[in-house]
């Protein structure tokens, strides 16, 4: 039987709840949803502007995948949580600078996006994610 493990990587956010920052069992890697978060001092950055923050929220969910043993291009599934409709075109551009940049197989993750409530005012996006490890 295939163990669970915590995955914990101190090149992103540390988990301020009662989760870990992902999860590893056989092949797949799941990614806990990651905000616009300076892992080093934990501080929300760029407020207001949510492609910075997308790309901040990527690069967690990047290291994460990583410290997990596999690589952004293994990713299959990313899941989008957006406070405000109007912010889509912005953060679907920055999102796709960074997946096209980080999948260098060519073969994007499949995404689904939702508008909702997020735990922290200055959240304006946050991402989760799940990846196959070969």
């Amino acid at each position: 039987m295939t163990t669970k493990t915590a995955i914990s990587t101190p090149d992103a956010p540390a988990p301020a709840h009662t989760f870990h920052q992902g999860v590893r069992k056989g092949p797949f890697v799941q990614v806990s949803g990651q905000g616009p978060v300076d892992p080093a001092s934990g501080e929300y950055l760029y407020p207001g502007d949510v492609a910075a923050q997308t790309t901040r929220t990527l690069e967690n969910v990047r290291a994460i995948v990583e410290a997990g043993g596999a690589t952004f291009d293994d990713v299959v599934m990313l899941r989008v949580y957006l406070t405000k409709r109007e912010d889509f075109a912005v953060m679907n551009e920055a999102y796709g600078k960074f997946v096209t940049k980080h999948c260098p197989g060519g073969v994007l993750p499949s995404r689904t996006t939702v508008f909702t409530g997020l735990p922290r005012e200055e959240m304006l996006v946050e991402i989760d994610a799940l990846a196959i490890a070969d």
